[in-house]
């Protein structure tokens, strides 16, 4: 028996608004059956959603999701998919490392021009 689930089960399971999901759907990136105005989502895109959200949680954009969906619907199917997913994963790690590093550079600024800031009101008698 083919179980679905209704939009407000996969709301409240996955903590989403129904908007959300919407834009999921009108994104190409999940596809409920229809049946009326009611949106029944089957097991696949209950996984679907998983696996959209928690790209979204890592960083991916819908463009790079939606990449990653397609690859598996097409040659070369899941090798594919997954070696994409790969060099993504790559890709937003070096981008992290980067920001990291941008970061750790900003903050040694600020306690460089905080510690001048400290100095020259010591030099002008200002206590702090």
């Amino acid at each position: 028996m083919n179980k679905y689930y209704s939009i407000t089960e996969l709301t409240r399971e996955f903590g989403v608004s129904t908007r959300t999901l919407r834009f999921y759907e009108d994104e190409g990136l999940i596809h409920p059956e229809r049946r009326g105005r009611t949106r029944l989502f089957r097991a696949a895109d209950r996984r679907l959603i998983m696996e959209i959200l928690r790209g979204r949680r890592i960083g991916f954009s819908i463009a790079e999701i939606r990449e990653i969906v397609q690859i598996y619907k097409e040659p070369p199917g899941e090798m594919g998919q997954l070696k994409l997913l790969m060099k993504k994963v790559d890709e937003k790690r070096d981008d992290l490392r980067q920001k990291r590093k941008d970061i750790e550079e900003t903050l040694l600024e600020l306690d460089n021009v905080e510690e001048a800031c400290l100095t020259r009101l010591a030099e002008i008698g200002v206590g702090t």
